[in-house]
């Protein structure tokens, strides 16, 4: 990017993370509902799933946090759809700024508003009891992961909310993302589950993920999971991005 671009970047950036702080229902749901969900689950349910040693919150907060990250970029969708119909690219396009500024501020805001929430969602965890022994690296390492995961699923959020024709559209693609986790290794190990689920399960790109975070936050060896993580992540962000910014080409520019 030029100078110029990135400068007219940072202004949408600061544009959409207004619109973000000032939406308390949208904070509320991205942050609360996860929250929820990891307090259901180690306080009613966590004492009747084995799922090894130690605390159930450790094993589960992988699965939390891409949950969360999941339910967050659904709101990206939908602001786009919203500026779209509102006819605000067309009117940044009229002026002296860059065309790409407009999409990039909404999906870096949709990176910084999601690495917030995940950064919420581990300090309650801490308080429930959620402890890790990783050092910094293996910290990063996780961040890096998480940040691949939210590019990935922001460039898919482009698409949706660049092609739908509704606000419910717009959002609704999350849904069946959300709803990933839940069959994967985010909840229980993966062989308890029925053979065909369980075949599913160890080949959708949560498990792999789920895997490696918590193998680096428990300091585990994290074996060829980390590498199909990484491919799974590098793989849909590289198609998104693609796709997105055919879509983008199509409706703005």
């Amino acid at each position: 990017m030029s100078a110029h671009t990135l400068s007219n970047t940072g202004v949408m950036l600061g544009r959409s993370m207004r619109h973000v702080t000032r939406s308390v229902d949208t904070i509320i749901t991205v942050t609360i509902t996860p929250i929820a969900m990891m307090l259901l689950f180690v306080y009613v349910f966590g004492g009747a799933i084995e799922a090894g040693p130690g605390d159930y919150v450790d094993y589960l907060m992988p699965g939390i946090l891409l949950i969360a990250i999941a339910s967050g970029i659904a709101y990206t969708a939908y602001r786009l759809y919203a500026d779209l119909q509102r006819g605000i690219f067309d009117r940044f396009n009229s002026m002296p700024i860059s065309r790409s500024a407009a999409l990039w501020g909404h999906v870096l805001t949709s990176l910084v508003s999601n690495m917030i929430s995940v950064v919420v969602i581990v300090l309650v965890g801490l308080l429930m009891g959620f402890r890790s022994s990783a050092g910094i690296g293996a910290w990063l390492a996780v961040a890096g992961i998480l940040v691949l995961f939210t590019l990935a699923l922001t460039w898919i959020a482009v698409i949706a909310g660049m092609s739908a024709s509704s606000p419910d559209g717009a959002s609704a693609f999350s849904y069946p993302i959300i709803f990933l986790p839940f069959i994967s290794s985010a909840f229980v190990p993966t062989d308890t589950m029925p053979a065909p689920v369980e075949a599913f399960a160890e080949n959708q790109p949560v498990t792999s993920i789920v895997n490696t975070i918590r193998a680096l936050l428990a300091q585990q060896p994290v074996g060829d999971d980390i590498w199909v993580a990484l491919a799974w992540c590098v793989g849909i962000l590289i198609v998104a991005y693609a796709l997105a910014m055919v879509v983008y080409r199509r409706k703005v520019a």
